[in-house]
């Protein structure tokens, strides 16, 4: 008789960031302990290990994010949005991650996903108003995730210290280039790292595991350091001789400045990971891990690991596909004291942009429906939205960018209202736009113009709540 025919049916877990420092190392790991399919937004070209499954998706499309999580058992979400994937981007970090995490989590229960396991960042035990931006944003990331139907398992770290790990890089960097470091006062701030390895197989614990269904876990190394002391350690690691001290004065836009420099990391990087640093971020005892026994690998000893380690995870390799060259991405949070509908917020913004500009434009709703917006004295529409109901509830309005004489593709972009977290919000965005005007017209004018307007849109919000 065949074994393998008794052998447990392996969980298919997806990984959205799979490319990034943790996804790449987990599929590195525990390829043969799952059936795992990464997720991309680039065709995959060559894939090193067979047993992998890749899918392309476009994490910003509800029906994109859906199609990729058919048939998936847990889903790790890994997703942070630093990095822009039009050319341009009006937005912040923090409404596209609350969008980005929206669409997954509609997307999960759509298909039936069990859980989600979501890595986010320690948080500080302070009231949620007095966060940084970057902590704040990784608390509504975990509440987004786990307002639906999947059953999400939170678990909250600190600096991974471990090969590729963006923040252990720029701390190695900083002493690798600097023979002399002036720590500013937030250095002084304690936390508790933890290595790629023990992160991993606290990751690998939790998939899966009923016990940390609906459930928050906070994970570090016992050794509670301030960032002062960890690039001491470093230096020490590296054997390197540095003169480190601190000064009591040191603002926040030159550190970043600093790090950013020395440390060899974008701005959209450095800046909000520089932000929270003023807070202490250890262990909360009513979150701390307990699940197994771990010996947990000292701060010096996961240096060690991530500075001496030869292997990297094999990744795929992907196609370049040519899209539009001009995209634009344009994201906006409006606050929704009174809980209307996306519905009611879609028909008042198309009632209100003709109305504010009643002396230049003309709104005008064809037959099937297309809604139109017209110079007065113009017959074609600087721009047509199509909206699609079967893709439309109460909640979400989705329209089709589909005409216009500011549009060049009438194919390629979308424009949404949604409630988010609990209608505490409404999140108006605009997806791959790609505008007729030359781009550097369009940016100095239209551009501008968009957010002007929905920064009154939005006043006008507030003065009905």
């Amino acid at each position: 008789m065949d074994k393998s025919l008794n052998a447990p049916k392996k969980l298919t877990v997806v990984i959205a960031g799979a490319g990034g420092y943790i996804g790449s190392w987990f599929i590195e790991k525990y390829r043969d302990s799952y059936h795992l399919i990464g997720l991309s937004r680039k065709k995959v070209k060559s894939n090193p290990y067979p047993e992998v499954e890749w899918r392309q998706v476009e994490l910003y499309s509800i029906t994109s994010t859906v199609e990729a999580l058919k048939g998936v058992d847990v889903a790790i979400y890994l997703v942070h949005s630093m990095n822009a994937s039009t050319r341009l981007n009006q937005g912040s970090f923090e409404d596209t991650d609350l969008l980005l995490a929206d669409n997954f989590s509609r997307a999960a229960e759509l298909n039936g996903v069990k859980q989600i396991v979501y890595l986010g960042g320690l948080l500080p035990d302070e009231q949620e108003d007095s966060l940084s931006r970057h902590l704040k944003s990784r608390l509504e990331v975990e509440q987004t995730l786990g307002s639906r139907s999947a059953k999400l398992t939170a678990i909250r770290a600190s600096i991974i210290v471990g090969p590729g790990g963006s923040s252990f890089d720029m701390i190695k960097n900083l002493v690798d280039r600097l023979p002399i470091l002036m720590c500013p006062k937030w250095t002084e701030s304690v936390t508790q790292p933890i290595s790629l390895q023990d992160t991993l197989e606290i990751l690998d614990f939790c998939i899966g595991n009923p016990s940390y269904y609906h459930k928050t876990i906070e994970i570090g190394s016992p050794e509670i350091l301030s960032y002062k002391e960890m690039l001491k350690r470093t230096a020490e690691v590296l054997g390197k001789r540095r003169i480190i001290f601190s000064v009591p004065v040191f603002s926040l836009g030159f550190s970043k400045f600093w790090v950013g420099l020395f440390g060899d990391s974008p701005p959209q990087l450095v800046s909000p990971l520089v932000e929270s640093l003023k807070h202490t971020l250890t262990v909360h005892s009513k979150y701390k891990f307990s699940g197994k026994e771990l010996t947990y690998l000292t701060f010096d000893q996961a240096v060690h690991f991530a500075l001496e380690s030869k292997e990297r995870p094999n990744l795929p390799t992907f196609h370049y596909s040519v899209g539009a060259k001009n995209t634009v991405r344009s994201i906006q949070r409006f606050s929704n004291s009174n809980r209307n509908s996306a519905l009611w917020v879609a028909n008042r913004y198309a009632i209100w942009l003709p109305s504010f500009f009643r002396f230049l434009i003309n709104g005008k709703v064809t037959e099937r429906g297309d809604l139109g917006f017209h110079l007065l004295w113009g017959k074609k529409p600087m721009l047509q939205l199509t909206q699609i109901p079967d893709r439309s509830d109460e909640q979400r309005q989705l329209f089709y960018i589909t005409g216009g004489w500011l549009v060049k593709r009438f194919d390629y972009g979308w424009l949404e209202f949604r409630e988010v977290l609990d209608s505490r919000y409404i999140i108006s965005a605009i997806h791959e736009f790609v505008p007729r005007l030359p781009w550097f017209v369009y940016v100095h004018t239209q551009a501008k113009l968009h957010l002007w307007v929905m920064n009154r849109f939005k006043k006008y919000l507030s003065k009905k709540s």
